[in-house]
């Protein structure tokens, strides 16, 4: 918590959308905390802490007092399946409340009934708002969009249109209504349910010069790490042959077993397959609520690169 308060995140900031517990980073292997303005929500990722879950979700009520309302556990996608321990997700304090969290001023709808990880990409909030930097006036390209947290931040950076692609039509309802949520009737977003590397081949080249590729995990584990770097490499491609000259591209890899050389080299084998000149503006990663332990180099798995493309 003194880690939190240091950044600004807790204490004051009691509405804000942080990372409490980030696992082997805060000294607490399999375990992650994730708060939502009044709403904890706790994901096991070992049987040990799925059995301390109880004295878990009271010592955080301790803790954050009367910041907290309901504590939810969401673990039955994250524990181990051989261990059978027939665990369901429910609410170990309070009940479902109102979904919506807010984040640098800007509100999200959060399902962490159903949604993916804990319901929100919390890792993404400072690359979000680089992003937000660079929008204005530009056409925008939001990939593997989820529920729109990047192109919600590039209609407040300005940009002229953006355009929102995920192959989940649920996610991108969520999408739509986390736009209309905050730019109510702004007819510059439209939102597809589309398969992306098929989106990109059907685009006309030219039309985004500001693309997000920002895909689920290729390789969630070693053995699928080669198929993992070609998939790199062919949604890389697609975008550099795509974006306009002058091109801004913000491009992410979320596989813990694909280290920050290997996503590099996979890039610029993109870049060179379609004869762009690309120049690295930013190089980026999760950010200071998602600490890595010095003895746990592979707690660093968000890598990103922002390129301009000529």
């Amino acid at each position: 918590m003194q880690l939190r308060r240091a950044l600004g995140l807790a204490g004051s900031n009691s509405g804000a959308t942080y990372r409490l517990v980030h696992g082997e980073g805060d000294g607490l292997p399999g375990l992650v905390i994730d708060i939502y303005g009044p709403t904890a929500v706790v994901q096991a990722h070992s049987v040990g802490m799925h059995l301390v879950r109880h004295t878990v979700a009271r010592v955080l009520a301790d803790v954050m007092g009367k910041a907290l309302t309901s504590i939810y556990y969401k673990s039955e996608t994250t524990l181990p399946f051989k261990a059978d321990l027939g665990q369901e997700n429910e609410f170990l304090m309070g009940s479902p409340a109102d979904d919506v969290a807010i984040e640098n001023g800007l509100r999200f709808h959060i399902d962490w009934l159903r949604g993916q990880k804990t319901g929100f990409f919390v890792d993404q909030r400072d690359n979000r708002a680089l992003l937000e930097s660079y929008a204005r006036g530009r056409a925008v390209l939001n990939m593997f969009c989820y529920t729109g947290g990047f192109s919600v931040y590039a209609m407040r950076g300005g940009a002229r249109l953006v355009h929102s692609v995920d192959s989940s039509a649920k996610a991108v309802d969520m999408c739509r209504d986390n736009v209309e949520m905050n730019f109510p009737g702004d007819n510059r977003h439209t939102a597809f349910a589309e398969d992306a590397f098929r989106f990109l081949q059907q685009t006309e080249t030219g039309t985004y010069d500001l693309i997000i590729l920002d895909p689920p995990a290729f390789a969630k584990h070693k053995d699928a790490l080669r198929n993992a770097l070609k998939g790199y490499t062919r949604l890389n491609a697609r975008a550099f042959e795509r974006i306009a000259p002058g091109g801004v591209l913000f491009t992410f890899s979320c596989s813990q077993a694909v280290n920050k050389e290997q996503f590099r080299l996979a890039v610029f084998t993109a870049a060179a397959q379609s004869r762009r000149n690309v120049r690295i503006l930013h190089q980026l990663h999760q950010p200071a609520d998602h600490p890595v332990n010095i003895y746990h180099p592979e707690g660093e798995y968000l890598k990103g690169l922002v390129l301009y493309v000529e």
